[in-house]
């Protein structure tokens, strides 16, 4: 079995990254508003916070990510209020147009390109005709003044210290145009977009159209 990468780690993970992070959450609960009796799946769901804003009655929560520590982490948070699957991507354990909304937050750029194609062809298989997918992730600039030229070198030392794959996945996911350049392959129109003022981060709403 593969070791787990954020093994040593993910007890740290939320007091480092969800203080930037829940900026970002809170600007896509109002993108996709949370609403009683649908179902959401979080790909690479991490410790469960981007679940834990979507619990309303009714409301089935699912997460799957392949870090058996993070998965964890997640079950202590959450508690009976979602299901957490240890999984891969790419080969979903879910039945066709089974979700309202699929989220992805921070995961797709820390993949290797070949990868996030048929990750975003797994989630389209798995959404409900009318759901859509949120996307949130790093943006490639432009970089306006001088903290946005700051925040991507914040961005770049902390790809850097999660290690030389993962810093490699990020460059290739930001030279090859982030999420714009990855929906240029896909069948999914873009429903709403929003990139921060430094332009460092971007979210996308998509669906089939």
């Amino acid at each position: 079995m593969k070791q787990d990468a954020y093994r040593l780690y993910a007890n740290f993970y939320d007091p480092l990254v969800e203080p930037t992070a829940r900026i970002l959450r809170d600007i896509g609960l109002k993108i996709f508003s949370p609403r009683e009796n649908i179902a959401i799946l979080d790909v690479g769901c991490g410790t469960g916070t981007q679940l834990a804003l979507y619990q309303r009655p009714g409301c089935r929560l699912v997460g799957i990510d392949k870090s058996p520590t993070m998965l964890g982490i997640a079950k202590r948070k959450l508690g009976a209020a979602a299901e957490l699957d240890l999984g891969d991507a790419t080969q979903m354990p879910f039945g066709a147009a089974t979700f309202d909304l699929v989220t992805l937050v921070f995961v797709l750029h820390e993949m290797s390109p070949e990868l996030r194609p048929a990750v975003l062809e797994e989630c389209q298989r798995v959404l409900k005709p009318d759901g859509r997918i949120m996307l949130i992730d790093y943006q490639p600039g432009p970089y306006p003044l001088f903290m946005g030229q700051v925040w991507h070198l914040v961005i770049t030392l902390m790809e850097i210290s999660a290690g030389g794959a993962h810093y490699r996945n990020y460059r290739k996911f930001i030279a090859a145009g982030g999420l714009e350049g990855l929906l240029a392959g896909q069948q999914l129109c873009v429903q709403k977009r929003w990139v921060s003022g430094r332009g460092t981060t971007a979210i996308y709403l998509v669906g089939a159209g």
